[in-house]
């Protein structure tokens, strides 16, 4: 079976100063446009060519990291082919490229797409690195053992994850959406981290060189801000707020990421897009530093 990072697809947008399927970068972005599991409003398949195609509204320099594009090695390989199958065969291709993707030294960098198949590219982590730590940006907890009889639904990211990975290695961040049981769970197990720089640095104390893995749903983000997406819910953070949370993740060992539930066609102003693309840039310029 060849290697899957060779068979991507790759005909569609670049993100900003991205080198298409090089042999070899720092930060490797891969598209999983997958949204089968949608619990209320569709359209986050779309997402990653969004936003590559939003990303040239951008600088390739980040003012606030003082780094740039320019100056790391940044691959985009093009998408997953993940049609409209089963979710779990979505968490299984997404688990192999990201295990590839590590054996050759990169940083993978996912853009969904819905929030299901996270689990795939954490348990490539874990294979690696058995410390791993994640970190959820999320308004939603994403802790039910399924929803509408799918185990691998959007909403069960987080709950497929503690299949394999113990609780205390993983941090929800700006939570603010979730069942009654799933509440009890967040504040039973200490899991739950408000979305604010002290609280995050308190969540994060001892972990300065431990791997960490960022999944960032971006309905993190206040509707006012981010309505582009499938589920958004009110009370959310804003561009400060979320550039706070970065300054805090940006000195450990960031080992992967994605960024997910981007549907652009809720959002005709293409605010959404853009925005998602400066937390790609954001993030891509982290990890290469760490």
């Amino acid at each position: 079976m060849g290697a899957i990072v060779d068979q991507l697809h790759d005909d569609g947008p670049v993100f900003l100063a991205a080198e298409r399927s090089p042999a070899a970068c720092d930060v490797a972005i891969v598209g999983v446009p997958f949204d089968g599991t949608a619990s209320w409003r569709s359209g986050a398949r779309f997402g990653p060519d969004a936003i590559r195609a939003a990303s040239v509204a951008l600088e390739t320099y980040s003012p606030r990291l003082d780094h740039d594009l320019e100056d790391i090695a940044l691959g985009d390989y093009g998408d997953l082919e993940v049609g409209t199958g089963r979710p779990e065969r979505v968490v299984a291709a997404a688990e192999r490229v990201a295990g590839q993707l590590f054996g050759r030294g990169a940083k993978p960098l996912l853009l969904g797409g819905d929030h299901s198949w996270t689990p795939g590219v954490v348990r490539a982590a874990l294979a690696r690195w058995p410390d791993l730590l994640v970190v959820q940006l999320d308004a939603h907890a994403d802790l039910r053992d399924g929803y509408l009889g799918e185990p691998y639904s959007h909403a069960a990211g987080m709950r497929r994850c503690l299949d394999f990975l113990s609780s205390s290695a993983l941090l929800q961040v700006g939570i603010r959406s979730g069942t009654r049981e799933e509440w009890l769970e967040l504040r039973g197990t200490g899991r739950f981290v408000p979305p604010s720089e002290r609280a995050l640095q308190a969540a994060l104390a001892g972990a300065s060189r431990r791997p960490v893995y960022v999944t960032c749903d971006l309905d993190v983000f206040d509707p006012a801000y981010f309505s582009g997406t499938g589920v958004p819910e009110p009370g959310g953070i804003d561009w400060v707020t979320f550039a706070s949370l970065l300054d805090v993740l940006r000195p450990l060992n960031l080992i992967g990421a994605d960024v997910v539930e981007l549907a652009p066609g809720l959002d005709p102003s293409g605010a959404s897009s853009v925005l998602a693309a400066k937390v790609v840039r954001e993030l891509a310029l982290a990890m290469a530093a760490g």
